[in-house]
């Protein structure tokens, strides 16, 4: 069986952990800037020149680590990501529940009415055995039969779909055939603030496990801004 995957890409970012750091320390009207180092010579550098490296400091270090230990939240907002996923739509609903310091924009079948694409999971997990009313306990004995039912709507969902706009339905009433599995596109810009709370609430061992996985893929997406900040928040 096909599986596609989730897609995440960041398309532009702004600010840096020093942002983060001089946002807090704007309170008592100072500024930090990054230290160089000298960590060498670089081959490929002229003869004698000290390859050098800029970082933070050890005290904005420990400031960023303060500010993340004791919930000072907004500094880490200043600091913005923006990327472009791709996920099915039952786990985008889930995505878009976070609002709070975020901004989307998702492909609109109004608009679009190419070929859709479909989720296929790599495997059908079995009901909770605790008593649980949410989640799963491991994989179904039945794989077959779900697969098969599950590509068989898909192609009854593709071809219902094409045969409707063949026939003048327009695009807007003839999407709600479409089901959940479908694959959707959005792009979101929120705050570093914003990323970490979507990652550490979907990451949890309680989160549904594809939610888990894009939730993952996601923070490798975004740690690379700012990552002693972002090593911090989460």
């Amino acid at each position: 069986m096909t599986t596609l995957q989730f897609e995440i890409t960041l398309i532009d970012s702004m600010g840096s952990d020093l942002a983060v750091v001089n946002a807090a320390r704007v309170s008592f009207n100072k500024r930090s800037e990054y230290e160089t180092i000298e960590v060498g010579y670089d081959e490929d550098s002229p003869p004698c020149e000290p390859h050098t490296v800029k970082r933070l400091n050890t005290k904005d270090k420990k400031l960023i680590k303060y500010l993340a230990e004791h919930g000072h939240w907004t500094p880490f907002s200043q600091v913005q990501y923006q990327v472009r996923i791709k996920a099915p739509i039952f786990v985008a609903r889930q995505w878009f529940k976070h609002i709070v310091g975020i901004t989307r924009n998702e492909v609109s079948r109004r608009y679009v009415d190419t070929t859709p694409e479909f989720y296929e999971p790599k495997s059908w997990r079995a009901k909770p055995t605790d008593g649980a009313k949410q989640g799963s306990s491991g994989d179904a004995e039945s794989q077959y039969f779900p697969n098969k039912y599950l590509k068989e709507i898909h192609e009854n969902a593709i071809t219902c779909y094409e045969k409707m706009l063949a026939q003048g339905i327009c695009p807007e009433q003839a999407r709600m055939i479409l089901p959940q599995s479908m694959m959707t596109e959005w792009v979101e810009t929120g705050s570093l603030a914003a990323a970490a709370r979507i990652y550490k609430q979907r990451t949890d061992s309680h989160a549904q496990v594809e939610i888990q996985e894009l939730a993952n893929q996601f923070g490798e997406c975004i740690e690379g801004i700012a990552p002693i900040s972002w090593g911090c928040l989460t």
